[in-house]
């Protein structure tokens, strides 16, 4: 398929979100309690949750910059492209690079919401993911109902709450929610107990999709401490593997069946072997194991029934692709984040599905996310004005190459080095 003919909608992109999002949601009483960015002493701009610092901007926000100036630090939000957190602009921004819609994961909350989780008054919590989500669904998605799947997060202190959430977000039109890859990482049940069981219900009611971010449960695949950056970076997938590992086994399946997992920034490259390796510990193994497959599916039959997956450029899972059912199997741009393709995400695509039918290049670009995510913006454009050619000519003005910023020097590695052992510390 031609660059030019491809619709691409992204299940997976990410919101710099702006520093007013609160000010019209948060009621009057719980003001002084919303989150807020603040000027750091070092020139940098962070946001905060009472005394709970929040996920810095960094690699999260260099769309448009070539790699020598991808900044670990924290920055600014003049030192990023206004795409990063401006809707209008980040429209343009999809034009120019010629994707039609996306999925947006939050930023400085954590990629589960997980820091709005953290502050001592769960009521005041609950206001703030609240809040949250009433931006997210009604002022980012609301602007441009044809660009964007909404993407709530939710109040994982507790799970009847998070289920009242799923069902208030549902009847906004946001069928996907983010969830921690390992909530027990993040001191909460895990997925092997029945605490979710109230979420996992209401995901059941409304057909709402459970999104296991890379990174949700705050924490990072690592070594060694002294391990230098390319392990780590290169390791980025180990997360995603772990999170697949307890989905393939997970007792809910026998009381959820219609339940739907998604994994998220991951790639899919590794999961034929994960597969071949749960068919082989079932094999040889379940006479101890006693493991009963839930409706009496294989580790196989149910991932390629339950658990969605994404890739941006993975040349290795796209040859791989037999292994899959090719109708769970969806793309991403992951949209100002360092592994990103854009703007140039059609040529590589056209270039990685060279040799695959068109039928199933729609379906991995587009038609997956659609179906998945009840969403379809084909209800408000018309489908030859979705196309990667036709919205590139409605942005022909959009510059792509940003120009603000500085370039990579010692500090980065220095604030890498630091925020990996914070990472770490915690772990422990």
């Amino acid at each position: 398929m031609r660059a030019d003919d491809l619709i691409l909608v992204s299940v997976d992109d990410h919101i710099c979100e702006p520093a007013d999002m609160f000010d019209a949601h948060v009621p009057d009483r719980y003001r002084a309690q919303a989150p807020r960015v603040v000027d750091e002493r070092d020139g940098s701009q962070q946001w905060y949750y009472g005394e709970v610092r929040g996920r810095n901007l960094g690699l999260n926000a260099v769309a448009g910059k070539p790699p020598e100036m991808f900044n670990v630090n924290p920055s600014r939000y003049e030192d990023m492209r206004p795409g990063c957190y401006d809707v209008d602009e980040r429209v343009r921004d999809m034009s120019a690079g010629g994707q039609l819609a996306g999925l947006n994961f939050p930023n400085w909350t954590g990629f589960a919401g997980q820091v709005l989780n953290l502050g001592p008054d769960r009521d005041v919590n609950l206001v703030m993911i609240k809040a949250y989500n009433d931006w997210h669904v009604d002022e980012w998605c609301g602007a441009h109902a044809d660009r964007f799947i909404p993407c709530g997060i939710l109040p994982l202190f507790d799970a009847v709450e998070a289920g009242n959430e799923v069902r208030r977000l549902a009847a906004k039109g946001c069928h996907a929610v983010t969830f921690s890859e390992n909530p027990a990482g993040l001191g909460m049940p895990s997925i092997h107990t029945d605490a979710w069981d109230p979420l996992f219900a209401a995901c059941c009611d409304t057909g709402t999709v459970l999104c296991c971010h890379v990174g949700s449960s705050s924490k990072a695949a690592s070594t060694v401490p002294d391990a230098p950056p390319p392990v780590p970076m290169n390791l980025s997938s180990t997360m995603s593997i772990y999170t697949f590992g307890d989905l393939l086994w997970a007792e809910f399946w026998h009381r959820f069946p219609g339940l739907r997992f998604a994994l998220s920034e991951g790639d899919i490259g590794w999961i034929p072997y994960f597969l071949q390796r749960a068919e082989h510990t079932l094999a040889r193994h379940n006479g101890w194991m006693k493991q009963q497959q839930p409706q009496g599916l294989s580790p196989t039959e149910l991932f390629h029934e339950r658990i969605l997956v994404c890739f941006i450029e993975d040349r290795v899972g796209v040859r791989l692709l037999d292994s899959f059912n090719v109708t769970n199997v969806c793309w991403e741009s992951d949209y100002p984040h360092s592994d990103s393709s854009w703007p140039d995400a059609p040529e590589h695509l056209a270039e990685l599905f060279d040799d695959v039918d068109d039928a199933i290049v729609d379906r991995i670009t587009h038609e997956n996310a659609m179906r998945h995510f009840q969403f379809d913006p084909f209800a408000h454009r018309p489908r030859e004005r979705c196309t990667a050619a036709a919205l590139r000519a409605e942005a022909a003005d959009v510059d792509t190459v940003t120009h603000v910023g500085r370039a990579a020097d010692d500090s980065d590695l220095e604030s890498w080095k630091k925020m990996t052992g914070a990472i770490a510390r915690t772990a422990r």
